[in-house]
């Protein structure tokens, strides 16, 4: 059950992390698009955001069909629909949020500083390890896969929006079919 502790602190979080990024480029005066934060669909993002979604989500409906029953499978899960809309508010909120952070903040920094063989798995290294927070298990280091394709998107096409819809139908499949390990 949560706290309205623990509710204030992932409001703090999840403010500081969509706000920071926009605020700092206020301050310096750099520009939102040179950070991938002017949000946009470059030439060529929709077929690639399109592409990303059916090689990723198609082959992990049929893995999540066969998960073994221990390790939360298989799905696809029954939420009620009260649970079902607050997952997906959440899901579709975290989209928006992470890729800010993560993507438009984060990984522009790192591929700034250390080019990107080393700044995008960097930054989605930290990505994956963030929701060990949330829900501490090994299944939920497997986002690092999806971080990399959300990675590329961004750095290919210089804008969040890609990474930031692939993100959200990824959460929006995780309602149903993502395995969901006993806690």
């Amino acid at each position: 059950m949560l706290t309205l502790a623990t509710t204030l602190i992932g409001l703090a979080v999840a403010s500081f992390m969509l706000y920071f990024p926009y605020w700092r480029l206020r301050r310096t005066g750099e520009s939102e698009e040179a950070w991938g934060l002017k949000w946009y669909m470059a030439p060529g993002a929709w077929r690639e955001t399109l592409a990303a979604l059916l090689l990723t989500l198609v082959p992990l409906t049929f893995v999540s069909l066969h998960w073994p029953v221990a390790w939360g499978g298989p799905g696809p899960h029954s939420p009620s629909f009260w649970n079902a809309l607050d997952l997906l508010g959440g899901g579709l909120a975290a989209a928006f949020i992470e890729e800010t952070f993560f993507r438009g903040w984060l990984q522009t920094l790192w591929v700034r500083r250390w080019g990107p063989w080393v700044g995008l798995p960097a930054a989605t290294l930290v990505f994956a390890l963030s929701h060990l927070i949330v829900m501490p298990g090994w299944l939920r280091l497997a986002t690092f896969f999806p971080g990399l394709v959300m990675a590329l998107l961004r750095h290919r096409h210089g804008s969040v929006l890609p990474s930031i819809i692939y993100h959200a139908v990824c959460n929006v499949w995780a309602v149903w079919w993502a395995p969901l390990p006993a806690l």
